[in-house]
């Protein structure tokens, strides 16, 4: 990640937490950069030298208006513009994203499992998880039948495999090895 990116997630982020409005506006930035996704032919126009400063601002006034987006959404992305840094845009996200979890003290978490868990199996495993990380956790649930059973917990660069299927490959590495 750019060292730019990680100053402009900064200083976001200073502006969201000190209004209290940490949620609202990276749910902002999230729908602004889904337009972005959505339209090629916007970031083109955002990022293009051809197209005149007022203009390319025009465009993003609009944009929030039309998202009822926060004019502190809209004052920052015309810092970007005018710095000529619409191209970061996705790497100031997730550099932004990061600082917000950071910052409040939350690890976000992956998990996987062969059927879908109920509400206290949910809440255990929270529970299991925040403990081990220390800090509040907020996981994203998937599933995989693969598994055959069990979870497979993602948290950052650490992973916790107690599926069936990682059970059954130790088990076929130690008979292979005898």
């Amino acid at each position: 990640m750019s060292t730019s990116a990680d100053h402009y997630a900064d200083a976001l982020a200073d502006v969201a937490l000190s209004q209290n409005a940490a949620e609202e506006i990276a749910r902002q930035l999230g729908d602004f950069m889904g337009l972005l996704r959505e339209s090629p032919d916007l970031g083109v126009v955002l990022g293009s030298p051809a197209v005149p400063r007022e203009s390319k601002h025009a465009v993003i006034r609009a944009l929030v208006e039309r998202m009822g987006a926060s004019q502190t959404l809209r004052n920052f992305l015309f810092v970007v513009l005018d710095r000529e840094r619409m191209a970061l845009l996705p790497e100031i996200q997730q550099a932004f994203d990061a600082r917000l979890d950071e910052r409040q003290g939350i690890t976000r978490a992956s998990v996987t499992s062969a059927r879908p868990l109920d509400d206290t199996e949910k809440g255990q495993l929270g529970a299991a998880l925040e403990h081990i990380s220390g800090r509040r956790v907020e996981a994203q649930y998937h599933l995989d039948e693969g598994l055959i059973g069990g979870t497979v917990v993602r948290m950052g660069s650490t992973i916790y495999d107690g599926s069936v299927r990682m059970q059954l490959e130790r088990l076929r590495a130690r008979l292979a090895s005898e």
